[in-house]
């Protein structure tokens, strides 16, 4: 692998402070749209990344700046096949200099020494990371989409009268980090979403009690708080479906991120991803009134959820791609 002329790049003291590489990649994600990952979450992504799973950051130095960077992730309990690049990013003012491609070449120098053949990552649907990852050989398998709702002028009214009837269910909300006694029922919700739009070569995740305590754990430290409901069956208390939105924890930034929302096959058509989705949205307002938007990712193909969005008055804000590639 050639690099520009006085370029190297090097892995990232995750055990020290990330400021400067935290300044660099705030520099050339400036111009996207919506709420700004903040310094803390960044870190923790960086340092942790998903449950199951292990990181490494790696940056372009240039005359001791940094130029480029990004954070790769090993699934260590599922999709051991792959590595997951996420935000990378070549600082303005420093493109088309060959820092991407170097980067992009020692990213596949690692994915091939730990032995995985697929590279995995996003980018926005248009622009300079669309282009290059295309130029690279990247194949698209993801259309997603980013849509927001302004809580501010939102028509209230019309969101109170979309809470459909689900006979014979009821919901159960917490706030923050589930309680132990709900890991079990929460592994088996989040295994409901597998049957996600996904690439091709990606494989289900496979979930347990262990799994979800390690991911309820790195709510607090990865700086967020969150609302999440859980609606069950009333007869005998089954776990049917679930939602989630997360927060910062310092309310600082007026946005929250509607995440994961999903029934289990055997309660869908019932409207329990509408009661879900409207009922934890109505608590989410009562409760922060300091939010003013909420923003949601879609596969563009997952229709179903997007019409629920788009009634409850969802924009769209941008389109993105999940691409990958063999390496």
């Amino acid at each position: 692998m050639r690099l520009p002329d006085g370029m190297t790049i090097q892995q990232v003291d995750l055990g020290g402070p990330l400021d400067e590489v935290y300044t660099a990649y705030r520099a050339a994600t400036g111009h996207r749209p919506g709420p700004v990952i903040s310094q803390r979450h960044y870190e923790w992504l960086m340092r942790q990344g998903d449950s199951g799973s292990r990181v490494e950051a790696w940056a372009a130095v240039e005359d001791g700046q940094i130029v480029g960077g990004l954070g790769l992730q090993y699934p260590l309990l599922d999709n051991t096949h792959l590595v997951v690049v996420f935000e990378a990013f070549v600082v303005p003012g420093h493109r088309r200099r060959g820092v991407g491609r170097a980067l992009y070449e020692h990213t596949k120098e690692r994915v091939r020494a730990e032995g995985r053949r697929l590279l995995v990552g996003e980018t926005e649907k248009t622009g300079s990371g669309a282009a290059f990852i295309a130029a690279m050989g990247g194949q698209v398998v993801l259309p997603e989409a980013r849509r927001t709702l302004d809580l501010r002028k939102a028509d209230w009214p019309a969101i109170r009268a979309m809470l459909p009837q689900a006979e014979g269910y009821h919901l159960e909300r917490f706030t923050g980090p589930a309680p132990e006694e709900l890991l079990a029922d929460l592994a088996q919700l989040i295994g409901g979403m597998n049957d996600a739009p996904r690439g091709s070569d990606i494989e289900e995740m496979r979930f347990d009690t262990g799994r979800m305590r390690e991911f309820e754990a790195s709510i607090v430290p990865s700086g967020s708080d969150s609302y999440a409901m859980i609606a069950r069956r009333t007869s005998d208390g089954a776990p049917a479906g679930y939602t989630r939105i997360y927060i910062e924890a310092d309310r600082s930034d007026g946005w929250a991120r509607q995440a994961d929302t999903t029934v289990l096959a055997a309660h869908r058509g019932r409207k329990l991803g509408l009661l879900l989705k409207v009922a934890n949205l109505l608590w989410l307002r009562e409760s922060e009134p300091q939010v003013e938007q909420v923003v949601t990712w879609n596969a563009t193909s997952n229709r179903h959820m997007l019409a629920i969005n788009e009634a409850m008055g969802f924009e769209l804000l941008d389109e993105w791609s999940t691409w990958q590639t063999d390496v």
